[in-house]
């Protein structure tokens, strides 16, 4: 800093004796001020990109996508719009008398006694609620009458004027008069009907279904279904839906829109440990989760502890990938949970069951499993390319040894039946030969602190440039630096993002994990999308893939970055734009130390008649690193536009600290 006087010579100056003017001791104050907000100058640097497309490389078009797991109930309760938890009454799966969580009863002993049997028409899924209903208009009953409630997941958003579907199936001792109604927090009726078979035979089963449209909002809202009438009444398979989900397919259309406007091009799923299971028995099981809702059994997801009604399924995973117009990557289980493992004698129906899923997804509709997937309406076979044996099962720690014997006789199976399809091993050959054949490899990264995750990409610099590329198929800053999703964080993945692209020659594909939470259910944070029943914002790690999005079969032009900080990195990337055809350069600059750089950013290796048309700048920074958006301040940390004017081939920038900036320019 500098200053009419230094620190040294004002500290020698005495108060006493009016030696020392007002002014002088104001301008004393000020210095010590200064000195204390802004000890250093901006540091300096310089970025050289050779901007001719004949000297750079294609980064590769599957390189940026999204990661889905069924954890913090990204699923349940989230993507999948099913407004009702616990539909069909199975939560505690083969145990009986299940729990009726988070189900309630409305009324109280003797009027209405409700238990579990297993009743049900459903042979998958046998349990169903049983009713008695010991009170009427002119006893004890309520006015609204007794029955149950559901709350749904911590709330069902009910909004004035739109539709949702409810689904339930019904029998009774006597004729059916009961009343189905989405009541908000007041207790006051959002939207109601009512379901009267009196007289009719209504001891066998019977589909009943509803539209209603609300004419009141209510975040907060339960589904109830009551009786005023005498008798014993079952119930299953109790389902609510909005009817405006993406394309009719079950997906909410607010949490849909954000996944797809980071345009992945790639959509790994069901997991992760998700996948696994604590327990074989509770391991994600494709053919359980395919065929109608009402006959899914559901399962228990013992590694982040809730239960499923699996209405997201193998099916809605590949319709889900096909409609963000991204690939997608089936993870199936490979005889491998966390505490348990199948040997090589007994591995056989675990190959033949991913064989079964991969006819499934692409096989003919006339095909034993393909047909089921044209039942259920896409005769079409999904574009399925890659599929990933199993998910960090190779040899743990020595816990996991089957997974390196096993895996060849996947790999066999597979190429044998289908060759085209491209198999991902779980085994990392960042820095060794695999011991087995593999298209792709895992390559997973969550470091602990801001600066480890900065240099992580560093570590693929030395990979072997041959065999088989990897696919990081999970990235985050954990730890204390990342807080529930920091600007701390966003930047230091950005210096991890920008190192992949410079080895986009070793790297595929790219996936930040997990993508969802619930924010009633935080079992893994950070995370890139936030929500609860009806709100939804993005982390700064959200924001941060955005900028990231157009890498995705851009080119990667060659650049020199000339600094004494070891937390700057950049890169320079060139596409055509969709929209108008035009060539566009993005320079990307990460800086996470907390001094800001003035960066000089020469453009060589273009023609002279070449000029800038429009260049603009976007940066996401804030005042605080560990800054974080919220519900109450959804914006706080998100990229903020400006244009600069008169842009040359060199040109003197200012990145502020702790920020990633981003350069678009039109040329």
């Amino acid at each position: 800093m500098s200053s009419f006087f230094s620190f040294s010579q004002l500290q020698i100056l005495s108060f006493s004796n009016n030696v020392i003017s007002v002014h002088l001791k104001a301008i004393y104050l000020l210095c010590i001020i200064l000195m204390a907000f802004d000890p250093t100058e901006a540091q300096t640097a310089k970025l050289v990109i050779n901007a001719s497309r004949s000297s750079g490389k294609q980064i590769p078009d599957t390189f940026m996508g999204v990661f889905f797991e069924e954890i913090n109930h990204a699923g349940a309760g989230g993507l999948w719009a099913e407004l009702v938890n616990n539909r069909g009454f199975e939560a505690e799966g083969e145990k009986v008398p299940s729990s009726l969580h988070p189900w309630e009863v409305i009324g109280d002993k003797p009027a209405i006694v409700v238990s579990i049997d297993q009743t049900s028409v459903f042979q998958r899924n046998r349990n169903a609620l049983r009713m008695e209903v010991h009170c009427d208009h002119s006893s004890s009953c309520l006015p609204d009458g007794v029955g149950i409630s559901n709350p749904g997941f911590w709330g069902m958003n009910i909004e004035k004027g739109k539709k949702y579907k409810v689904v339930f199936y019904v029998r009774s001792t006597e004729g059916i008069d009961l009343k189905v109604s989405f009541v908000g927090t007041n207790g006051g009726k959002l939207a109601s009907s009512e379901i009267s078979g009196v007289g009719v035979n209504a001891s066998t089963w019977r589909r009943v279904e509803r539209v209603l449209e609300a004419t009141e909002t209510n975040h907060y809202s339960s589904l109830q279904i009551t009786a005023t009438r005498k008798g014993t009444v079952w119930l299953d398979q109790v389902s609510a839906m909005p009817l405006d989900t993406y394309k009719g397919h079950g997906f909410r259309m607010n949490l849909f829109q954000m996944v797809a406007e980071l345009k992945p091009r790639i959509f790994r799923f069901p997991g992760g440990c998700y996948v696994e299971g604590n327990v074989l028995k509770n391991a994600f099981q494709w053919k359980q989760t395919i065929g109608p809702w009402e006959n899914r059994p559901g399962h228990y997801g013992d590694v982040w502890d809730y239960w499923t009604d699996d209405g997201f399924g193998f099916f809605e995973g590949l319709q889900l990938a096909e409609d963000l117009n991204a690939l997608p990557i089936w993870v199936f289980n490979n005889g491998i949970s966390h505490s348990e493992q199948v040997n090589v004698s007994a591995i056989s129906p675990s190959v033949q069951d991913a064989l079964d899923g991969i006819e499934f997804a692409i096989g003919s509709p006339t095909s034993r499993w393909g047909s089921i997937r044209a039942s259920m309406g896409h005769p079409k076979p999904f574009d399925l390319r890659y599929v990933a044996v199993g998910n960090e099962d190779c040899d743990i720690d020595k816990l996991r040894p089957f997974y390196l014997e096993n895996y060849p006789i996947f790999y066999d199976s597979i190429k044998r039946a289908y060759p085209n399809i491209q198999i991902i091993t779980n085994c990392d050959a960042s820095k060794h030969q695999l011991p087995h054949p593999a298209d792709l490899y895992d390559y997973h990264q969550y470091p602990q602190t801001a600066e480890d995750m900065f240099h992580k990409a560093k570590e693929l610099d030395s990979s072997p440039r041959v065999g088989p590329k990897a696919f990081v198929s999970e990235y985050a800053l954990n730890g204390g630096d990342a807080g529930n999703g920091t600007l701390l964080a966003a930047v230091a993945e950005a210096g991890f993002l920008i190192g992949l692209e410079k080895n986009s020659d070793v790297v595929s594909m790219v996936n930040y994990a997990p993508l969802f939470v619930n924010a009633n259910n935080r079992s893994w944070t950070p995370d890139a999308i936030v929500f609860d029943s009806y709100q939804v914002y993005g982390t700064p790690s959200y924001w941060l893939i955005k900028l990231f999005k157009e890498s995705s079969g851009a080119t990667f032009l060659n650049s020199t970055l000339q600094t004494n900080s070891p937390t700057l990195a950049a890169s320079a990337i060139s596409w055509k734009s969709p929209v108008d055809g035009k060539s566009v350069l993005r320079i990307k600059v990460a800086n996470l130390d907390k001094k800001a750089v003035i960066i000089e950013i020469s453009i060589e290796g273009l023609e002279s008649s070449v000029s800038f048309s429009k260049l603009t700048k976007t940066v996401l920074t804030s005042s605080n690193p560990m800054d974080e958006n919220s519900f109450s301040e959804p914006n706080k940390v998100v990229p903020k536009e400006s244009l600069i004017q008169n842009a040359g081939k060199i040109i003197n920038v200012h990145i502020d600290p702790v920020s990633v900036t981003s350069f678009d320019f039109n040329m």
